[in-house]
């Protein structure tokens, strides 16, 4: 204990390493330790947090302060980069259902801290502390104290009040979100990997599968005409790559100015429903194997890592023109699209070519096909959308006549800036690409900083309100506030909406803006498919929970 204190008078910075690597390992070994298939995760080291706290093993102020929100930032931006190209179709097919769940959560608790402040004689000024810190959201506990401060007459022991119930309600209020979707799991008998299956349906529903078919041409109207007059196949977004004509014995590519004859046979790629209209004008299928007859037509698949052509539609590329190869698909992500002439590109996407053997070459080196690119990463973009997130966080919004501004905070403001960015993709030569492996160590490296100091700030006071006052009333409240919102829409949504699981975990940690729950809840799901559900109800839950801390104030602290 003395080498510590030396260390902390000699070196606070080594000390600080020293106490949040030890509280980080510690705490992520607790979290790997499973019961019944179930383990805490990251929260592990919220808790070993506490108790380090606890024992006086704290950090300075500023220093705490500084990683805590550094760790939160990380974490928010990373999941923002991660789902903001999936962010808009989400939001898209159940963004109005997900948000009027999550202002259920929101209001519904507000109803509860009013009730249970009454059944057990709490001040307001300490039941809206608890309300925020249940909740785990600090802007709403910030809002609030601004909001207490302007009523007149008020006494100044009360203005201590929520911070000292978010203190006491805040550990549980993590907690209890992972104990209310451990809860839901249990009661409505969710199989994971069945509900995981089922959303990657669902996600790919707007997505049919890209096939091939050997069409034998026969309509007469057909005789003579080059491909790029063929007005069916733009239309239909079928893809031709290659044809054999009538009496030859070889495949050759494909091209726009390939003419077609009656008796020709032709490869199309393009899903079955335009697969099977487009046979219907042009012939009937035919059993000859394009794929493997003889010729000097091969097939490859490069990735797109030239910055220069991303954003550009393969139309305006002209592939066919400059290299004489055919795109048939484009797989982005774990999705396979048919290549459309209006399908702009972005950085990452695998594209199938057909083609001889050198013009691939070339084109090829167009695209960039670079791993060493891909597996890179770019270090200027993201500093430059976290302080465009931290400034936009930080912008105060004034709603109607409130006398306190709305800030989005250091967990909305990255969140929705590295949406959008991803969503761009491109600006100049910035590229708004991250590897999924270093988007995971910088997400799991800023969750744990950001639980470490929150458990050492928490654990400072912990106990001591726990053994005296109404520490243990003040819990009991808290644990009610979180709790019963969480149940009581987390069974609807579930029983009369049938929302998914993974939805369903992304839904309650984020209409509780609680990044430790949803790190919890991607650790569970084995899958990242809660953060797209906690980034569409983020924005709305972060505004609803400060207007409404602050009407607690107004209407019932007076």
């Amino acid at each position: 204990m003395t080498s510590l204190l030396d260390i902390a008078r000699l070196n606070p910075v080594a000390h600080a390493v020293l106490v949040l690597a030890c509280v980080v390992s510690l705490g992520l070994a607790l979290g790997s330790v499973k019961v019944k298939g179930v383990g805490l995760g990251a929260a592990g080291v919220l808790f070993v947090g506490i108790l380090g706290g606890h024992l006086q093993f704290t950090l300075a102020p500023e220093l705490l302060a500084f990683v805590r929100d550094f760790g939160l930032v990380l974490f928010v931006y990373t999941i923002g980069l991660q789902v903001g190209p999936g962010f808009i179709t989400s939001l898209r097919q159940q963004g109005l259902p997900l948000n009027l769940m999550a202002a259920a959560i929101v209001l519904l608790g507000a109803g509860v801290t009013v009730l249970v402040a009454w059944l057990l004689r709490v001040d307001l000024a300490a039941a809206v502390g608890i309300f925020t810190g249940a909740t785990t959201n600090t802007p709403a506990l910030g809002a609030a104290q601004e909001a207490l401060k302007s009523l007149p007459g008020l006494a100044p022991d009360r203005l201590g009040l929520p911070a000292l119930g978010y203190a006491v309600a805040y550990p549980f209020g993590i907690l209890g979100i992972i104990l209310a979707m451990l809860a839901l799991r249990w009661l409505l008998r969710v199989d994971i990997a069945a509900e995981a299956e089922t959303f990657r349906r669902e996600q790919r529903r707007d997505h049919q599968a890209v096939e091939r078919m050997s069409i034998l041409i026969r309509n007469p109207n057909l005789n003579g005409l080059k491909l790029h007059q063929l007005p069916a196949k733009d239309k239909l977004d079928v893809v031709i790559s290659r044809v054999k004509h009538l009496g030859e014995s070889e495949v050759v590519p494909a091209g726009g100015q390939t003419i077609l004859h009656i008796g020709d046979v032709v490869l199309a790629v393009g899903t079955r429903a335009s697969l099977d209209e487009f046979c219907l004008i042009a012939g009937q299928p035919s059993s000859v194997d394009l794929l493997h007859a003889p010729g000097h037509v091969t097939y490859r698949r490069v990735v797109v890592t030239q910055k220069e052509i991303l954003g550009q539609s393969l139309r305006e590329l002209q592939l066919n023109q400059r290299f004489g190869v055919t795109l048939t698909r484009v797989t982005r992500g774990d999705v396979e699209l048919s290549a459309r002439a209006d399908l702009r590109l972005q950085f990452g996407d695998m594209v199938q070519m057909v083609g001889e053997e050198a013009d691939i070459a070339r084109a090829a080196e167009f695209f960039g096909n670079s791993v060493k690119e891909l597996n890179h990463t770019n270090l200027i973009p993201v500093f430059v959308g976290i302080i465009l997130g931290v400034l936009l966080g930080m912008y105060p919004f004034q709603l109607g006549t409130m006398s306190t501004p709305v800030r989005l905070g250091l967990a909305g403001g990255p969140l929705i800036v590295a949406i959008i960015l991803s969503r761009i993709g491109r600006i100049g030569p910035l590229l708004w690409y991250m590897p999924a492996n270093a988007n995971t160590l910088l997400r799991e490296l800023g969750i744990t900083l950001f639980l470490a100091c929150a458990g050492l700030k928490a654990g400072e006071h912990f106990f001591h309100v726990l053994r005296e006052g109404d520490g243990l009333k003040w819990m009991a409240a808290g644990a009610a506030i979180t709790l019963v919102p969480l149940l009581v829409v987390g069974l609807g949504a579930r029983l009369l909406g049938r929302l998914n699981y993974l939805n369903l975990c992304g839904l309650l940690s984020g209409s509780m803006t609680d990044p430790p729950a949803l790190a919890f809840a991607n650790s569970v799901t084995g899958s990242d498919a809660p953060s797209i559900a906690y980034a569409t109800v983020y924005p709305l839950t972060m505004l609803l929970r400060i207007v409404v801390a602050q009407l607690l104030v107004l209407f019932f602290c007076r």
